[in-house]
């Protein structure tokens, strides 16, 4: 058997018969992107952990990824390395990147080597001396099709379970995971149960009477219902900074700051005071230098009363070089960025907020969220049972 995914494809029926079929696995899905299922596989693998000396993790097909040491890999692969250190090459842990080109080379034929056994080889080293291992997934049942890669598909070709992560919702969850459900059984693949995400707390007991007898019509359990939290939707300076594709002017050290919400300063400083609050990133032209001077004598005045999250010059405009010298002397974030006030300000309201390597506070309120609302020895259970679509019956040609 090939133990690296640098290794060509294997071909014999030998070595095809010698995959790994024995490691138990669970491929966390989801009815779309952004559902959560980074933060499910997150919070999961630490749970995991408390059950399990050695837990290993995939992310087979990627879409958002990142390049380390010529590699491109997967972002979430990224997290979940820096967090965990499950102790497998990252190229093991993300053996596809869909480049923006990816899908148009596949289909020209441009991309001949065969994507299932590179997916296999990455799964068996990712896999290898674990106890159990999490697949995640990349978008709806079917994203990936196109390259015969989908969800379903993947989740076939590793043998592999299934939970399917919703957002929350009376009707539109149930429709949705219905949706997706029916692509895994056309596939073959058993769903053991759902997870439903992003629920508001006050909710949660009518949602939960709900979701278990919407969800028992498709002859699936209620598996988790986890609660909303803010903070998980709060971006931080430095997601700020990226998605404005900004510089830090200064206060770079303290890029963790969460944003609580926005000010605009397009009011005279005497009336933008009220903007500085705990929490607010003001955006402002750069040329505004009465409200740059009232946020930095503000914070030499009052320093322990909270801190802004930051200030977003705008325009690509900088103010004099005196004005920008205090900038630097303090240690308040400030971000350039070539995008207008109204620009800058849209971006920042629409972004979609991912957990950043190196988030422990924020890593460690989904790890908590995942072991308090998510029934994790239910999954190990239903994942260990031998049903028509257990590994040891696939393993044993049934």
């Amino acid at each position: 058997m090939a133990n690296s995914v640098f290794s060509e494809p294997a071909s014999s029926r030998l070595e095809l018969a010698l995959r790994n079929t024995i490691t138990p696995r669970i491929f966390v899905a989801a009815t779309r992107m952004d559902d959560g299922k980074t933060t499910t596989s997150v919070g999961l693998f630490a749970a995991l952990q408390q059950r399990f000396p050695r837990i290993g993790y995939i992310k087979p097909v990627g879409q958002r990824f990142v390049e380390i040491e010529g590699s491109k890999i997967d972002e979430d692969t990224v997290l979940i390395n820096d967090t965990y250190h499950p102790h497998t090459p990252l190229r093991a842990m993300s053996p596809i990147a869909v480049e923006p080109d990816f899908t148009r080379r596949y289909l020209s034929g441009g991309i001949t080597h065969q994507l299932h056994d590179r997916v296999r080889t990455a799964f068996d080293e990712a896999a290898w001396e674990k106890d159990f291992v999490i697949i995640e997934g990349t978008g709806h049942a079917g994203v990936g099709s196109v390259f015969d890669l989908s969800n379903a598909a993947v989740a076939k070709l590793l043998k592999s379970k299934v939970i399917i992560v919703s957002r929350a919702g009376i009707g539109r969850p149930i429709d949705e995971i219905n949706l997706n459900l029916a692509l895994f059984e056309k596939h073959g693949v058993e769903v053991i149960g759902a997870i439903i995400n992003k629920v508001v707390p006050d909710k949660m007991a009518m949602l939960k009477e709900y979701a278990t007898l919407g969800l028992a019509k498709l002859g699936l359990p209620l598996l988790g219902m986890i609660p909303l939290h803010t903070e998980l939707h709060k971006p931080t300076i430095n997601q700020a900074c990226l998605q404005l594709k900004g510089e830090f002017l200064a206060g770079a050290q303290h890029k963790r700051r969460r944003v609580a919400k926005i000010g605009i300063g397009a009011m005279s400083s005497r009336h933008a005071e009220r903007l500085l609050t705990p929490g607010t990133l003001i955006i402002t032209p750069g040329d505004r230098e009465d409200l740059i001077m009232m946020v930095l004598n503000e914070d030499s005045q009052t320093p322990s009363r909270g801190h802004l999250a930051g200030v977003v010059l705008t325009d690509g405009i900088l103010p004099h070089e005196n004005v920008l010298e205090l900038i630097r002397q303090r240690s308040i974030p400030f971000i350039s960025t070539r995008l207008d006030v109204s620009s800058a300000t849209t971006t920042i309201a629409r972004m979609t907020v991912k957990t950043e390597v190196g988030d422990r506070d924020k890593i460690g309120l989904i790890q908590k969220l995942i072991q308090d609302h998510v029934q994790v020895d239910r999954i190990v259970d239903l994942v260990q049972q031998h049903g028509p679509h257990s590994s040891l019956q696939m393993n044993l040609g049934v």
